[in-house]
This record gives C-alpha cells, structure tokens and sequence, in this order.
C-alpha cells in the first residue's frame, strides 16, 4: 500500500476509533476524561503522539492520538496531575492538569518541530547513535554488528544520553575493561579494539538518519499504564501470580521481590534475607568480586510461580534457589550444592510436575529443583565455543514443552538451543535458526518463539522436524537493526509479545498476519525484561536497565492493555 493510501486509511479510522474509545469510556465508573487533539505548528494533526497523565505517586496512564490528531483518555487518576504530549523529532508539551474526580476536560495541544540538527540527533533513539560504530562487515568478526550486540547491549542500551556521551580514550579503555570482565575476558588487544571503536563513534557528532516508527491503527485502541518503581534500583523479571493477580517483580540489585497491586498502583517490596551469606554472596567467598559491583548478599534475578503457589527465584549471587511465598511474605533457600561448581543461576521456569528448571549461565549447565523431596540435580551442557567476546556459550532462556515436558535452553553466546528429556536427562542440541538465541517460549500447540537478539528477528521452530520460520524485525532506518531481549505467548490471543532494548518500544507480533505492530514507550532509555499477562490481559513488562540510563531515573512497571476484548478461558 502506497503511502498517501496508507494516510487516507488512518484518517478513515480515526473518528471510528475515538467514537469507540467514547461509548468504551463511560463504563469506566467515576472516570475522569481528558479529550482533545494533537497538532502541529501548521495545525497539520499528529498521529501517535503519547498523551500520558501522572499523579504523584508516579502512576501514569497513556494513550496514542488517532489519525486525525483526536485522543480521549479516560482515567482513574484524579486531583493535581501531570499531562504529557510526547511525540518523536517534536518538542514536549508538559504542562498541569486538575482533574476533579468524574470531571471532563478539553486539551488542545501544538506541538512544535525539532529543527535544530542537534536536537534531532539527541532525540533519536539509542540504536541510531549505536549503529554510528564501524562495525567489522565480516558477521563472523570479533566486533562485527551482531557479535558487538551480543556483548555490549545485554544488560542496558548502548548509545543512549549517558553512554553516547564523549569521553577520553583512556575513560573508554577502563569502562570496557570492566565490562570484558564480567564477561569472563581481560584480552587487553580486545578490550583496546573495542575502546577505539567506541571513543570514534561517540565523539560528540550528530545522527541525521532520523529513523520514524510507522503508525498502526491498533495503537488508538491502546492504554499504556506505569507504575513507578521508586525504592527498585534494577528491576528484572516480573510474574503475574495465577490467584491474587498482583506483579511480583524480582529486584536483582536491590536484593528484593516487589508486590505490585493493579488495582490500588501501590507496590510493596520484601527484602530477600542473608541468610548467612555475605556482602556480594559466594562471589565473596570464592575471593572473587562480585558481578556488576553488587554488595547484596543475594540477588534475584528469574522467577516462576509452583504448583503450590510459591514463587521461586534465580538467586544469581547466592547461587541457589530462593523461594518466596506470597501468602506469608516469607523467604527460603536451596543453595545449589559446591561439588557442582556451578555459578550464576539465571533463568527458571515451572514444569508440569512441579519441579523447576534453571540454567546456570557461567558455568554452562542446567539445574532441577524438586520441592517436594527438595533435590537439587546439576546437569553438564555439551561444550559449545563461544562466538563472541563472552567467555562461555551462556545458558540463558529455558523453557517446557506443553505436550511432552521436555526441556528446552538456549545459549546466548554458541547460537544453540538443547533439549533435555526430563527421564532419561539425554541431552540434544541444534543449531538456532537466528543468532544471539536469548529467551524463548512455547505457545499452546507446542511451537517454540525464539527471540534472536543478535539478528533482530523472532523466530517460530516446530521442534519435531527442527523447521522454522525467521520473521525480521522492521528496521526504521538503513543498517539499524532492533535487538529482541526475550518474547512472551500471550496465553488467550496467542500473539508474541517482543521486548527491545533498544529503541524505547515494544512489539507485539500478530502471528495470522505476520506483522509486527510498535508500541512506543514514554521514556528514553527504555530497557524492558520480559512480559507477563495479568488476568485483564494486558501484556505486563518491566523497564529495567541501572537507573541513571533512564529517562527520569526511575525504574517502573509497564502495562499495555490493547483495547481489545478478550474472552475467559
């Protein structure tokens, strides 16, 4: 479809869409609304522009402007508020809004053009000043593109305002050296290498590739809900809990689980005790410094709701399993026994007979938990070299075949997915079919989605004939490729649901279609973990990097709920 019938379908849909969201709006009891429109300097109407209202706890409510500018929020949130026009290469609208509960109230917003070249350039999003380094062509290459994904944008996003900032080669020599070792290399040639790529393209010059997320229609159904996260310093993974329905979300560096309830937007955090372990947890113990300079003693990391209704937690300092019940508020641990030499439990998943699975990243094996008989088994992976400056293959995503109860892991650095038989403990291993495998799931008929975060691409394995389609990520500008952190089925609609990490949105990917569909988020430097799926159905996910690389420097709980209506099961 040509881009001018692209437009005139959007304007057809729009006073469809805002007289849906108004006959929606009216039961939502003792709602307030704010309505208006969204153009710019012409008074040309902006499509897509996120109209967010904030109280001051830090609960925020967005939604997206229709193809002719018009938005109507309908919302809880009451009293002194803050209202926020957002909108890509355009300048906030910020302003405060008093809302009295039930009130409607009228807002007209102009936006104004970001001419200024630097101004642009700061408002793109971190892939575009990422994708500025000389990467080696030759994809096999120490530093070619997705190898310096693979290692540099794993645990927060690489050219946003922070990272992108100039610094001295020698600042760039201690920074990368750091990060070399957590990644298990001190090669001072590699770590030279990489500083010098790093130094050139950060220094100080300007972006003009100006990449434009497309505007879906789908978007002016959708409200974006956030939580913020005041006391979390890294939230990582959240869980939706199967009876109470509240997120708990796992606070890696913090050392905590935090409560958070949909309905109230209040959230409670429980502080994992020591239980005898010390300041940076076995690390210390070993004499080793510990990952990322923790000082917890235990670090959650993953968490997966039991047959009894227990969590259970990846505690990747303390190197065991932790469990935390929802009901008491209360913690206990399995520390994984020394004779395994394991290191850094990492990503958990609940089997149908109630036992846990895990993989245990540095040291390249997967772990069982039985909560019944409380055994621990530690299995050996096959040796896989790795492709990357990473100093292992890094088991990372680990998920369980609906049908069968096989287990199923990926290596992050190898490019390999394994199967474990839960009986026998035979282990098989396949080539991925895209590179950077980091999470995976299983939808309802058994097909396992891949998120290929060193390819920008998802994709979907039918594991009994090992065939599989690649579905590529959009790319909004030449050569800038998104990188997928994990996805998520969701459990009524079927739909995939991809995190990135790297151009402050999320993905949903309707699977009859084939098509991707972007969400933009409010906040630069958005990093999200993984989605969960509360009983409202909406798609749940965190906004996790260290807190100075976000907008705002607050972590927070997102929710996007899509407008549609979806059944019980």
């Amino acid at each position: 479809m040509s881009k001018s019938r692209t437009c005139k379908a959007l304007a057809a849909l729009g006073p469809l869409v805002t007289a849906a969201l108004a006959l929606g709006a009216v039961t939502l009891a003792h709602s307030g609304v704010v309505s208006g429109a969204v153009v710019d300097g012409d008074g040309k109407a902006v499509a897509g522009a996120i109209v967010t209202l904030a109280d001051k706890r830090g609960v925020s409510e967005s939604v997206y402007s229709d193809a002719v500018g018009g938005f109507r929020l309908a919302t809880g949130l009451q009293g002194e508020l803050d209202f926020w026009v957002r909108m890509r290469y355009y300048r906030d609208d910020t302003r405060k809004l008093a809302l009295p509960a039930g009130a409607t109230t009228s807002v007209k917003v102009t936006l104004a053009a970001l001419t200024d070249a630097r101004a642009i350039s700061e408002d793109s999003p971190p892939l575009a000043h990422f994708s500025t380094i000389a990467f080696d062509p030759d994809e096999k290459a120490l530093f070619s593109r997705p190898n310096f994904a693979r290692d540099c944008v794993s645990c927060h996003a690489l050219g946003e305002a922070v990272t992108r900032q100039t610094r001295p080669l020698a600042e760039w020599s201690q920074t990368v050296q750091r990060m070399h070792a957590y990644l298990g290399n001190g090669d001072p040639k590699a770590i030279q290498a990489r500083s010098e790529m790093l130094a050139k393209a950060f220094d100080g010059s300007l972006v003009s590739s100006r990449p434009v997320v497309p505007v879906d229609p789908l978007l002016f159904t959708a409200k974006v809900r956030r939580w913020r996260l005041d006391t979390s310093l890294v939230p990582h993974d959240p869980a939706v809990h199967s009876v109470d329905n509240r997120i708990y979300t796992v606070d890696m560096m913090g050392g905590k689980v935090l409560e958070t309830d949909l309905a109230s937007g209040t959230t409670k955090e429980y502080a994992e005790p020591a239980d005898g372990m010390p300041s940076g947890g076995v690390f210390t113990k070993m004499g080793m410094p510990a990952p990322y300079g923790m000082t917890v003693p235990r670090g959650p990391h993953s968490l997966a709701e039991g047959k009894d209704g227990k969590f259970y937690l990846t505690d990747l300092i303390g190197n065991s399993i932790g469990v935390f019940d929802p009901k008491t508020k209360t913690f206990e641990h399995h520390p994984i026994p020394m004779e395994a030499k394991a290191l850094y439990p990492h990503t958990i998943r609940a089997a149908g007979d109630g036992k846990l699975w895990f993989t245990i990243a540095f040291s390249n094996q997967v772990g069982r938990f039985d909560p019944a008989s409380k055994e621990m088994k530690i299995i050996a992976l096959p040796d896989s070299p790795s492709l990357s400056i990473v100093g292992g293959p890094s088991p990372y995503g680990i998920d369980i075949h609906p049908a069968d109860g096989s287990v199923w892991y990926a290596k992050l650095a190898a490019d390999r997915i394994g199967r474990i038989d839960p009986k026998t403990l035979e282990i098989k291993e396949f080539d991925s079919p895209v590179r950077g495998p980091r999470r995976h799931r299983f939808d309802a008929h058994g097909k396992l989605w891949v998120a290929g975060f060193s390819e920008g691409a998802i994709a979907r394995i039918d594991v009994r004939t090992w065939q599989s389609k690649v579905f590529r990520l959009p790319v909004f500008a030449p050569g800038q490729v998104p990188s997928p952190y994990a996805l998520a089925v969701h459990p009524r609609t079927g739909e995939v649901w991809v995190n990135d990490t790297m151009l402050d949105l999320v993905w949903r990917f309707l699977p009859k279609e084939e098509r991707f569909v972007a969400y933009p988020l409010p906040l630069k430097g958005t990093y999200t973990r993984e989605f969960t799926f509360p009983k409202q159905g909406w798609a749940c996910t965190t906004n996790n990097s260290l807190n100075r690389f976000i907008e705002g420097g607050m972590p927070e709980l997102i929710c996007i709920d899509t407008g549609r209506v979806l059944a019980r099961n």
